[in-house]
């Protein structure tokens, strides 16, 4: 079993991959902190690091530069998952060592375990991303959505900007709130086809939202898939009591599973 280690603050993300690379039959283990992260890199001994840049303690570039002088641990491939993308960045990067380089808001999950197999196989870096997207294409991601609208009530800025450029190329009608009351006030106005809607948010959560959508005779026959860190057997009875179409959990599912988790439930409330 090969060994993923992932150095990454995000809360979201690194649950994310740590979760999707376990369920690829990785042994994926995470840090949050630059010099745990450092450290686990010399007990853990991982076949491959996926690395943040800005992290508490210790930064990305600091971790690179005290890997090389490390024999012991100094060959081990690097992937940078960083929030910049500038050029003078990247190079300095790839001069420490990196094999590959990501921008958080132009990937999701998805990509990255292309990433990982194609650097673990020796193959070139990202190799396999062009494949996927013809694959996505084929299955005619780009058209099923079309003319939709679709709410989305979330304020992790990652996801949502992951999740904007899934669905920009659906060619749906895309709206978004950070809190409850913003978001109930589009919703009266523009009557979304569906609702993804995170549950701990500022001011109103996201079970009063949905009780409030579900109480209003104009808006209760929206479906509502309610998307959080909360999965608790409560929380998901609770939502489900409150008139919730689906619960996922963000740490188990990928931007495209949400999608197809939209198309679902589209097509049932269509029946």
């Amino acid at each position: 079993m090969k060994k993923i280690l992932i150095i990454e603050d995000d809360l979201f993300l690194g649950d994310v991959l740590t979760q999707k690379l376990a369920n690829e039959g990785f042994e994926a283990l995470l840090a949050r902190d630059g010099l745990e992260g450092f450290q686990k890199i010399k007990s853990f001994h991982p076949d491959l690091i996926l690395l943040d840049i800005i992290l508490p303690n210790m930064n990305g570039y600091e971790i690179l530069e005290a890997k090389q002088k490390d024999s012991s641990i100094s060959d081990i491939p690097v992937i940078i998952v960083s929030n910049s993308g500038q050029p003078v960045e990247i190079n300095r990067a790839l001069a420490l060592g990196v094999k590959d380089y990501l921008v958080k808001a132009q990937f999701d999950p998805e990509e990255v375990l292309v990433k990982v197999r194609a650097q673990l196989r020796k193959e070139e870096p990202g190799s396999g991303v062009a494949s996927l997207e013809n694959v996505m294409n084929q299955k005619g991601n780009a058209t099923t959505l079309e003319g939709k609208k679709i709410m989305w009530v979330e304020d992790d800025q990652f996801l949502n900007d992951i999740i904007a450029r899934k669905l920009s190329v659906t060619k749906c009608i895309f709206f978004h709130a950070n809190e409850g009351q913003e978001a109930l006030k589009i919703i009266d106005k523009e009557m979304p086809d569906i609702i993804m809607l995170d549950i701990i948010l500022s001011g109103m959560d996201g079970f009063e939202i949905l009780r409030t959508i579900k109480n209003n005779k104009k808006t209760k026959q929206i479906p509502v898939i309610l998307l959080s860190n909360l999965g608790q057997a409560s929380d998901i009875e609770k939502g489900n009591s409150l008139g919730a179409a689906r619960f996922l959990v963000k740490a188990t599912v990928t931007p495209n599973e949400i999608v197809d988790q939209i198309k679902e439930v589209l097509a049932l409330h269509k029946k």
